[in-house]
């Protein structure tokens, strides 16, 4: 089932464990009255896509607030990686519910990715291999120029990294946002600035991998952003195609909202 129309009665019915004190109840509990109210599905926990996207909700927390949006989140997983999720990117517990078998990404019709089968391998091998084959490109549009983006940097970006900021990433010394600026200047995303973000993201999920990814059976697939207005009015969605792909404007995932949330007086 994947008409428009339906998503808000779909997501209205769902309910899921919630990451902050383990309870199963309505995804759209507290939500009422909210001007607006922004439903996140992610892929996997560990996934690329969510580790990005819930960075970028933080860094515009207040903006969301002003606009009296409410935030809720679905991903794939369980309690634990949830909580570890949210340990690490600051993403209200709250917030965040999981499904282990991704049934509400089915429900919504969102993308599963590939699915080769190929014979004698195992659900979990078989879904690492079609991850590897859509990192590649395959059945996976733009991951590719998305991957390169990171390290050539982008123009019409924002800056991610504040000059005065410490990154640790994996391998890498720590590096400050200065150390950006002088290879690419300020105000922009600099050359290797948003690659360093994402190897920093990897390298938590490797040394976490067993609890971020409890069943590896559903690593190919694909989330989605759905934004609903007080009345439960669609008014924009954006499903998923490919991995780094969670964003019509990857530059500025939540650009959308410029244009279709008003500012909202909240004292």
């Amino acid at each position: 089932m994947n008409n428009s129309s339906s998503s808000y009665e779909i997501l209205a019915q769902t309910q899921r464990q919630r990451v902050s004190d383990g309870e199963t109840v309505p995804l759209m509990r507290g939500c009422e009255g909210s001007a607006q109210t922004l439903v996140l599905v992610w892929p996997q926990l560990g996934d690329f896509d969510s580790l990005e996207y819930a960075w970028w909700l933080q860094r515009e927390t207040d903006t969301l607030r002003q606009r009296g949006i409410a935030v809720r989140a679905v991903s794939i997983g369980d309690r634990a990686s949830g909580q570890k999720f949210c340990d690490y990117t600051g993403f209200p517990a709250a917030s965040l519910f999981v499904d282990q078998i991704a049934a509400l990404h089915r429900e919504l019709g969102l993308y599963q990715g590939l699915t080769l089968n190929l014979p004698g391998l195992q659900p979990g091998p078989a879904a690492w291999l079609n991850l590897m084959l859509m990192c590649a490109g395959i059945a996976s549009p733009g991951t590719l120029r998305e991957v390169l983006r990171g390290y050539t940097g982008d123009r019409r970006a924002p800056q991610l990294i504040g000059d005065d900021e410490v990154v640790k990433a994996g391998p890498l010394p720590p590096l400050t946002g200065k150390a950006f600026a002088i290879v690419g200047g300020s105000g922009f995303q600099r050359p290797i600035e948003l690659a360093t973000l994402r190897l920093r993201n990897m390298t938590e999920v490797l040394s976490n991998w067993s609890t971020y990814v409890p069943n590896a059976a559903y690593l190919t697939q694909r989330g989605g952003t759905f934004l609903f207005d007080g009345q439960g009015n669609l008014l924009y969605e954006h499903r998923d195609r490919g991995v780094l792909g969670f964003a019509a404007t990857m530059a500025n995932p939540l650009a959308f909202l410029d244009d279709l949330a008003p500012v909202v007086n909240i004292s």
